[in-house]
């Protein structure tokens, strides 16, 4: 009788919304090395594109068709853009990978993670409070990127308007709203990556396998869209839609291939995540 007493105490005053607050939660993961490693590769980036720059005396392709990366030096505007446009395919698939990948594997491998279910923290909970962290430092890398970008480029080769490839510019504020969307779409498109990570995390008690893997499905998901011959398949490649986010810096915002892009991306990491929390609430956590 004593026992159901103490066990009605404790219910009492429990309650699963307080378990392992995300100021908690986020507050861990900042600490963490991997989380300042990635944040000083991404913030290096700018410092060393601005370098090659300068030995190389500019960019330039010699061939007389202008792109993006050929107006990298024309205004601090254009050197962000370009710097989201050369990490996008591939950089900044990282950082989402290592944040939402490595998150519950890494309390498996510690063999911490029985020990946080014990506390209690419900199943449903702790997910949600490691995605919730995860997607809000992977959306703070994509901002980080082209911040110090937008500042490296503004003191190298100043402020002024975005100039376009294909004829005409976007004046500052117009550009800086542009960035914005560009950065939102590149976030929403790396859901994909995001979910596959977050699924493999809760699968494995590896960290690198997770991270890896769904670096390694990325890539192939960019390898199949390569492949013509699929044809129309590849509309249903998220790899296919990774770079409509162009179509944000044209004189007239173009927004049909971005919301393709973000239909496709949202779909697939819905059943992702859903995947996740399924399987995870079955799970016979052991370690």
């Amino acid at each position: 009788m004593s026992t159901l007493v103490e066990r009605a105490e404790v219910a009492s005053g429990y309650r699963a919304g307080r378990t392992l607050p995300l100021r908690v939660e986020l507050a861990r993961q900042l600490k963490r090395r991997r989380t300042l490693v990635m944040g000083a590769i991404l913030a290096a980036l700018p410092f060393v594109l601005l370098i090659a720059f300068a030995i190389g005396g500019g960019p330039g392709n010699g061939n007389g068709n202008v792109t993006l990366m050929d107006t990298a030096t024309a205004s601090g505007a254009n050197f962000a853009a370009v710097n989201l446009f050369v990490s996008a395919g591939f950089l900044l698939v990282i950082p989402v990978a290592l944040f939402c990948g490595d998150t519950v594997a890494s309390e498996a491998g510690w063999s911490s993670l029985r020990y946080l279910l014990a506390a209690p923290v419900p199943r449903a909970r702790l997910l949600w409070s490691k995605l919730v962290v995860g997607l809000g430092l992977s959306l703070a890398a994509m901002i980080l990127l082209p911040v110090v970008a937008l500042a490296v480029g503004t003191a190298a080769y100043g402020w002024g308007p975005l100039e376009i490839p294909t004829g005409g510019a976007l004046e500052p504020g117009t550009a800086a709203q542009r960035l914005v969307v560009v950065v939102a779409y590149i976030f929403v498109s790396q859901l994909v990556t995001a979910g596959l990570a977050f699924w493999l995390s809760t699968k494995t008690d590896a960290p690198l396998g997770a991270v890896g893997g769904a670096v390694g499905l990325t890539i192939v998901g960019n390898v199949l869209d390569a492949v013509t011959a699929l044809g129309h398949w590849r509309d249903f490649l998220p790899a296919h839609w990774q770079f409509a986010w162009a179509d944000a810096v044209q004189p007239h915002l173009e927004w049909s291939g971005m919301i393709q892009g973000t239909a496709v991306s949202v779909t697939y990491a819905l059943v992702l995540f859903a995947l996740a929390f399924r399987g995870f609430a079955r799970k016979d956590v052991v370690s």
